[in-house]
């Protein structure tokens, strides 16, 4: 509860939460690339709203409750200054929250209970915001909304939109702009990234490249594809893209020829623009519900995407009245709809191999939109989860996106129909060695190790990834054509890509600066950190974390071996050593043991440390505020990842531990921190923020 929060407490969340919203506002608006869906950011705006309140005193400047939208990105379209500021709406999620609404709008006019508040109610459509300014009824101008205050014009984009009239028909006023929504229905969107898939693979064909489905940029969802669409620099883009609009409502007027929003949406409409098929006008509260509930049942049949119902009194004079807020009017509200399901095929169940060896199964599904996105994959987890489910490819199954996010598969509907079960592989589909799962565990794994094909691309990407080596230029593209080309198959190959040099500036892409500065990036690794160096050789159950604090007491990998294989061999001194390392346990133990029981394993090892020389792990540390404190880290850290936030504690002379107890001197928490952030605050424990915790590592020096 926000009322649990102490002001300092609330001040943190309220800085985090500005920061977070303002991103999120900035790929949704501007850069049309969402992360999140939009339950997720309606979640953190309600927090944002239920601190505020708790704390009016401490609402921020830059509060995302002062805001609308995003401010235009650095764009090739011209800016445009909106005469009558283009507000969002507020958003409820129950009735009771609709039903409050109706209350605020009565107690704000001083309406007794017996006067009717007539309210409109239409779907609420997932498009991009647009205006269309009108002038002795010719369109003059249209623009996005942008930030609000300032959008983009796409004036000769809209030329190209079938839905939006050069000309109103019949009598208008001198002036007016029309709002509305641009927006693609569900089939369009599909067939335009399937075309986009067609062209790419067209592409790769014509110049005899592989052709990499998963490298093909296409759009998430249709709200995405009609806003990357419409902010076209080239409007013959625009004009091949299907895209279609409503309107909802208006803004700058020379005249507003009704007195209701009833009948100004129907003049709208006369003049020759679409509205919603859906809008109506409510009497009452059970009106407005009733209308929610008729529009969500048909929400999955409908060939477009809405997430939700706008409700908005009726008259224009209460309008007027009633006014806005900091960033929406008192007279309008969103009703939004829960997290969606959908139902499509199963079509294949594909078994994919990590870099630890794990055999994931993978549905393949006919294209379904869930929420807004696109699924055409889903995980299945491990073998335990297929035989749940007991879903086959040909099953139907029930999608949904767990917290609105990660699809997966809620039911089987068709289970009962009799086919054969889905036979889960023994050995793996990569290099055919066994597949097994180990005592307790459900997942099934390659045995193959570094000879595994799919094993040693994955590993080959995490040593060189950035908590690994950290070798910049090295990606995941660059380390799939180098293994292709038979360049890399083992970690020390890395070092020896120089022999590559001429070969590799006669291929597409490459250049003499881009190749010198590759080698450059693989030379200046060659005394890497040893914990990193041991991190990147994937040894199962040793992580990052762990890899440092076996360096912290061993010093070199050389000393680590050595005990590694006495302890394997019944060595209980070498045992006793390296279970008392803080987090070692038998079973870190037993993987180091293992790995160096392997003679391939033992010939990588051997084979790196011929080409690399770690020198003797040292954390050196500085002064600082926090040296000699226990820290703890929770919640999601936006600017680094936890390894890299306990290496700076170690670094600055404080321990990092996993738990928040009596013996915690300090906690960082970050955004969707939970029990740890409230047990901290039982004990009276400091809290700091992200942002704090990093002017601490500045203030170090």
């Amino acid at each position: 509860m926000s009322q649990d929060l102490t002001e300092a407490q609330a001040a943190n969340e309220l800085m985090r939460l500005s920061r977070q919203i303002a991103k999120h506002n900035r790929l949704y608006h501007a850069e049309d690339a969402p992360e999140i869906s939009d339950a997720e950011y309606d979640a953190l705006v309600r927090r944002n709203a239920d601190v505020e309140a708790a704390f009016p005193h401490l609402i921020r400047p830059d509060s995302p409750s002062q805001k609308v939208g995003h401010e235009v990105a650095a764009s090739p379209l011209s800016k445009v200054a909106h005469e009558v500021r283009m507000m969002s709406l507020d958003n409820a999620f129950n009735a009771d929250e609709v039903a409050e609404f109706l209350s605020r709008v009565r107690r704000f006019l001083a309406l007794s209970e017996d006067v009717p508040v007539p309210v409109t109610a239409e779907d609420k459509i997932d498009g991009l915001s647009c205006s269309l300014r009108y002038e002795q009824g010719r369109l003059v101008r249209a623009a996005t909304r942008g930030d609000g205050q300032v959008g983009e014009d796409v004036t000769p984009n809209v030329s190209f939109i079938p839905d939006i009239p050069q000309q109103l028909k019949g009598a208008t006023p001198d002036v007016f702009e029309v709002r509305g929504e641009v927006y693609m229905e569900k089939a369009a969107f599909l067939a335009l990234n399937a075309e986009l898939l067609n062209e790419a693979r067209a592409a790769a064909e014509a110049k005899g490249e592989p052709f990499e489905e998963s490298k093909v940029r296409q759009f998430a969802n249709p709200r995405n594809a009609a806003a990357g669409s419409l902010r076209q620099k080239d409007p013959s883009v625009t004009a091949k893209r299907p895209l279609r609009f409503w309107a909802h409502g208006w803004g700058a007027a020379s005249e507003v020829p009704g007195e209701t929003q009833h009948a100004m949406i129907r003049r709208i409409e006369s003049w020759g623009l679409p509205v919603s098929p859906d809008f109506r006008l409510c009497e009452s509260l059970d009106d407005m519900i009733a209308a929610y509930e008729a529009i969500r049942a048909k929400r999955q049949g409908l060939p477009y995407e809405i997430d939700g119902v706008v409700y908005k009194v009726d008259r224009l004079d209460w309008q007027r009245r009633l006014g806005f807020v900091a960033k929406a009017p008192r007279w309008g509200l969103a009703h939004k709809f829960p997290a969606e399901r959908a139902e499509t095929v199963l079509e294949a169940i594909d078994i994919q191999v990590g870099r630890t060896g794990k055999l994931t199964p993978v549905g393949r599904l006919r294209p379904v939109l869930v929420g807004g996105v696109t699924v055409t994959n889903v995980t299945l987890h491990n073998r335990d989860e297929i035989s749940r489910l007991g879903v086959r490819p040909g099953d139907r199954v029930v999608l949904q996106r767990a917290g609105d996010v990660i699809p997966q598969v809620v039911d089987n509907l068709t289970r009962e129909e009799s086919r054969p079960a889905f036979a889960f592989p023994e050995r793996c589909p990569q290099c055919d060695s066994e597949a097994v799962a180990e005592d307790g565990e459900v997942d099934v794994r390659c045995t193959g190790g570094l000879v595994c094909p799919a094993q040693r691309t994955e590993r080959l990407k995490h040593f060189v990834s950035r908590a690994a080596l950290d070798i910049e230029g090295l990606g995941e593209k660059t380390i799939d054509e180098f293994f292709a080309l038979g360049w890399l198959q083992s970690p020390a190959d890395i070092f020896r890509l120089r022999q590559h040099r001429a070969e590799l500036l006669d291929r597409e892409g490459w250049k003499d600066r881009s190749v010198d500065n590759l080698l450059a990036a693989v030379e200046n690794k060659r005394r890497p950190d040893a914990a990193r160096l041991l991190f990147g050789l994937g040894i199962r159950h040793v992580g990052a974390v762990t890899a440092r604090d076996l360096l912290k007491q061993f010093g070199t990998l050389p000393a680590l071996r050595e005990a590694a294989e006495k302890a394997r061999e019944g060595n209980a001194d070498a045992a006793a050593e390296l279970l008392a390392i803080d987090g070692v346990g038998p079973v870190v133990v037993e993987a180091l043991g293992d790995f160096f029981h392997e003679e391939h394993n033992c010939q990588v090892w051997n084979d790196l440390l011929s080409e690399v020389s770690p020198p003797t792990y040292q954390i050196e540390t500085k002064d600082s505020e926090v040296a000699g404190m226990t820290v703890v880290f929770t919640g999601k850290l936006e600017t680094m990842s936890r390894d890299e936030a306990k290496a700076q504690a170690e670094r600055l002379g404080a321990k990092a531990a996993g738990s928040v107890s009596p013996k915690t001197d300090l906690v960082v928490a970050g955004p969707s921190a939970g029990s740890k952030l409230k047990k901290a605050s039982e004990l009276g424990i400091r809290v700091i923020d992200e942002a704090a915790w990093a002017e601490i590592v500045r203030a170090a020096g």
